[in-house]
This record gives structure tokens, C-alpha cells and sequence, in this order.
């Protein structure tokens, strides 16, 4: 009977510990578009390319948008502008921009 009764309290527990988790690792949209700035003169502020060259950002899948910019930053995807763009982000700027511009759909 004792098992019986903690068991749903260990689970709410978990629940309770893993959302706070969740929580503490959520990208900021807020700083995101804060970043997104400097991007604007290409992406534009609303993910719509302001010029031919650059794709539109909005909606884009946050995933996809995370690994290009760390491609970029790392070298492994070959862009000069974006190159030194990406360079300077950190983990954090990279995951609020893409939180941000897969926001704008």
C-alpha cells in the first residue's frame, strides 16, 4: 500500500524536475530577435530576404537552422559573409536566433 501511494509522487516529482530542465535549456525568442538585428540586412527582420543571395528565415525548422549555423561557424558549410557571421555566436545566440526566425511563421 505504501508503494502504491509514493509512486504517484515520485512521478510527479520527475515531471516537476524535467520541466524545470526543459525550461532552464528553452531558447529565448526575445534574444533571439534581439541578435537578429546584424541579420536584417539580409534576412530581414521579418525572415524575408531582403536580397537575392540570402534565403528566407521564417518558419525555417529550428534544427536545420542550429546545424547551418554551427556549420558556418565551424567551416564545415563555406560562406564567407555567413563564415563571419556564425564565428562570433555562441551556442546560446545560435539556438535564440533559430528559436526566433522559426518563430516568424
Amino acid at each position: 500500500m505504501k508503494r502504491f501511494f509514493l509512486l504517484p509522487i515520485a512521478i510527479a516529482v520527475l515531471f516537476v524536475v524535467a520541466g524545470f530542465a526543459c525550461a532552464a535549456n528553452a531558447a529565448d525568442i526575445a534574444k533571439g530577435r534581439a541578435k537578429a538585428v546584424q541579420c536584417q540586412a539580409c534576412h530581414g527582420m521579418d525572415g524575408i530576404a531582403k536580397i537575392p543571395e540570402a534565403p528566407n528565415l521564417a518558419g525555417q525548422n529550428e534544427d536545420y537552422l542550429i546545424k547551418a549555423l554551427k556549420d558556418f561557424k565551424s567551416g564545415a558549410r563555406q560562406n564567407e559573409m555567413m563564415s563571419l557571421v556564425a564565428k562570433p555566436l555562441s551556442d546560446d545566440d545560435i539556438a535564440n536566433l533559430a528559436a526566433f526566425y522559426h518563430s516568424l511563421r
